[in-house]
């Protein structure tokens, strides 16, 4: 019988206040941009904070912000309209991205590489601007493990994603809330709510990494033999024993 919404909802809204607690990310007085591209992840991890926000026994603000990279025929008129129709703060930011990454991109470059950075440069901009200290943004467990896993069998390193990571710039503060929750859970809310979910127009959307689309295929076939394999790959991350590792860094030998 199919799970529902209140249910589901309750269950993400459960894991992402225990995240906050486990990891430290909202303190009293905190100002939050999220990030909302128009994405399912964006809109549950800002419908999740909002309404955390109304019982928290801290007090902390939320903006939305939405970055209009200028790719043509981005719908960021739905985005807007949803985030209106609820109530929320927002800024809509219109950049020229697109024109930049054109331009200035070198070939056989990753354009989804390019294109992040220039959106995190604005993303800090504009949280300067509004005031946040914090800025949110939606990457949730199937995101942190397969970064994992392409970190170790592409590039050689042991290394993910953090919770809650001082910003490149030293003023502000990013964390990623859903870190605890799986992608099939914000499908599902999203489908249940029917959330206005959007692509972002660009050159190769739609196309999806074929690294990152091996990792979630991997996983998908491990959990057949290993039901708890996402959990304990997440486990990993907070279970490091530098003893057991060849980092010269990490101890003399």
């Amino acid at each position: 019988m199919p799970e529902s919404d209140d249910n589901l909802f309750r269950r993400i809204r459960k894991l992402t206040g225990r995240a906050i607690g486990d990891f430290n990310l909202i303190e009293e007085g905190d100002r939050i941009a999220v990030g909302v591209s128009g994405g399912k992840d964006s809109y549950t991890l800002l419908h999740v904070l909002e309404a955390l926000r109304r019982k928290a026994p801290v007090r902390y603000e939320l903006v939305a912000v939405n970055i209009d990279a200028g790719y043509p025929g981005y719908r960021k008129e739905v985005v807007e309209e949803h985030l209106r129709e609820h109530g929320f703060s927002y800024r809509m930011q219109s950049t020229n991205s697109y024109q930049v990454i054109e331009e200035k991109r070198r070939p056989g470059s990753s354009y989804c590489s390019f294109c992040a950075r220039l959106r995190r440069g604005v993303l800090y901009s504009l949280a300067d601007e509004l005031g946040c200290n914090k800025i949110a943004l939606g990457h949730h467990l199937d995101d942190f493990i397969e970064t994992l896993l392409l970190n170790q069998f592409y590039v050689g390193t042991l290394a993910a994603m953090s919770p809650k990571l001082q910003a490149d710039n030293g003023r502000h503060t990013v964390i990623r809330p859903l870190v605890y929750v799986e992608e099939q859970d914000i499908i599902a809310f999203s489908r249940d709510r029917r959330l206005p979910v959007i692509c972002c127009a660009c050159p190769v959307c739609g196309v999806i990494d074929q690294k990152r689309k091996r990792m979630k295929r991997l996983i998908r076939e491990l959990k057949e033999e290993i039901p708890q394999i996402r959990q304990s790959l997440l486990g990993a991350l907070g279970n490091v024993h530098p003893r057991h590792l060849l980092d010269k860094e990490l101890r003399e030998f």
